[in-house]
């Protein structure tokens, strides 16, 4: 089995991609590199059984329909107002459950610092589709909205700081790799994850691709199904990271 992380950025030259390649002895990472454009990506997962994919497939529905009557100065009743509006316009159906199985927020699509990144993720899901793929937002096919952040926090493995602090992604990408002794790395590949938290999310995203493609993640509740198709769902892993390569 082979399978596809991605940190998507608004540009490509931030944009991180990794792949890991599966078998019964193990897995090792076959690829990883800063700098990816979305022909590469395509490219790459054209035989890959999950890409995991670390950006929002689609804004909050109500967002979406407020923005539009906004637009065409059309007027409407709210069954919220106020700050309560506010907040069902910031976050979506799969943010709420995030935050219900995680404790945390994540960013919202909406209101937060991922405009330009979802547009991206937007035209990168147009290419996807342009190059035959049966792309469903709520993760029904090969791609998957992931979030490594909580994916981290599920593992018992998030490092506070990972993000800003070089000192703390090098205790990070040895965190992630010492619990997966079976994954094959190189020197190299090693360095860039303790250097780099664009690669080390990428590596991550690849990681719940596996459990995407296994079938361990967060099931969608049957009423949310619908929404999860228009908005996006994250990718919850519901295993152990060791389960992944068979090192628990």
């Amino acid at each position: 089995m082979k399978t596809v992380g991605v940190d998507l950025a608004a540009e490509p030259t931030r944009t991180a991609m990794a792949v890991i390649e599966w078998g019964a002895d193990g897995a090792h990472l076959s690829h990883v590199q800063l700098g990816t454009s979305d022909t590469e990506i395509i490219e790459l997962a054209a035989d890959a059984a999950s890409v995991g994919i670390d950006c929002a497939f689609g804004w909050p529905i109500e967002f979406v329909e407020f923005v539009s009557a906004h637009a065409t100065r059309v007027s409407g009743t709210h069954a919220h107002t106020g700050i309560d509006l506010r907040r069902r316009l910031a976050y979506r159906h799969t943010d709420r459950v995030v935050r219900e199985q995680t404790g945390r927020w994540p960013l919202s699509v909406s209101t937060d610092r991922l405009g330009m990144t979802a547009i991206h993720c937007a035209e990168l899901l147009d290419g996807f589709a342009a190059a035959g793929e049966q792309v469903d937002r709520s993760g029904g096919g090969r791609l998957a909205e992931v979030y490594p952040a909580a994916a981290l926090r599920a593992w018992g493995l998030l490092t506070p700081g990972y993000k800003t602090k070089p000192e703390a992604r090098i205790l990070a990408a040895q965190a992630v790799l010492a619990a997966l002794p079976r994954l094959e790395t190189t020197a190299e590949q090693r360095s860039l994850l303790g250097r780099s938290d664009d690669a080390l999310d990428a590596l991550v995203a690849s990681l719940i691709a596996r459990a995407h493609a296994l079938g361990k993640t967060l099931p969608i509740p049957p009423e949310l199904l619908d929404a999860a198709k228009i908005e996006g769902w994250v990718a919850l892993p519901i295993c152990g990271i060791g389960e992944l390569a068979g090192d628990a």
